[in-house]
């Protein structure tokens, strides 16, 4: 729970200083302040491990693509389509609850861009983040099930091994002793057993 408010507060933190910065006199160095974080993104990502990549990443894309369609039209931007994949990534990267958060602060943020007459074309895009979300928070709790399944079998294949590991081990002693033990058609008997025990595992383990 800790770890998704610390998302979902650094998440809006870093729409709201690009909605803020698009309202400034440095709305005209958008993209090179873009390319600055990508810049800085992508020198700084091998300090970073698995967890502090990701958010790492999600903050930049969320940042520069609120910029974009901030500064080219908010709602009637042409690249307002961009918080779509934006919903989706937050999803899968982060947690699935950050798409509600990152939905309500650009739904919000968006409102303060429209004009004091608002028609419906303005309103509708804006609209339309509420009812991706689902679909958004959908697929991001989905990825979080294969992620959990994908760990139960590579477990279940760890246990799987040490299995049968011991099982051949205890027949390889087997063989071992009554080859040490060997004294006539008795023991190779108890050998050939074994070798065949040996054997029958393996083909129903290929299989």
């Amino acid at each position: 729970m800790y770890t998704e408010i610390l998302h979902s507060i650094l998440i809006t933190a870093a729409l709201a200083l690009s909605f803020l910065i698009s309202k400034t006199s440095l709305a005209v160095y958008d993209l090179q302040i873009s390319a600055f974080l990508f810049i800085v993104f992508f020198i700084g990502k091998k300090w970073l491990d698995k967890g502090q990549h990701k958010l790492i990443e999600s903050l930049v894309f969320a940042f520069i693509i609120n910029m974009i369609v901030s500064t080219t039209g908010a709602a009637q931007s042409p690249y307002f389509f961009l918080y779509y994949f934006l919903l989706f990534s937050l999803s899968l990267f982060l947690e699935p609850v950050i798409a509600i958060t990152a939905t309500i602060a650009v739904i919000f943020f968006s409102l303060l861009s429209l004009s004091q007459i608002q028609t419906l074309d303005q309103v509708l895009p804006i609209l339309s983040l509420a009812l991706i979300t689902p679909f958004a928070l959908f697929l991001g709790e989905e990825h979080i099930k294969n992620q959990i399944s994908n760990v139960k079998l590579q477990n279940l294949e760890k246990d799987s091994y040490f299995f049968l590991s011991l099982v051949l081990k205890n027949h390889i002693n087997n063989i071992n002793q009554a080859a040490e033990n060997f004294l006539g058609d008795r023991e190779l008997e108890e050998i050939k057993k074994n070798v065949k025990r040996i054997k029958k595992l393996i083909e129903e383990y290929e299989k």
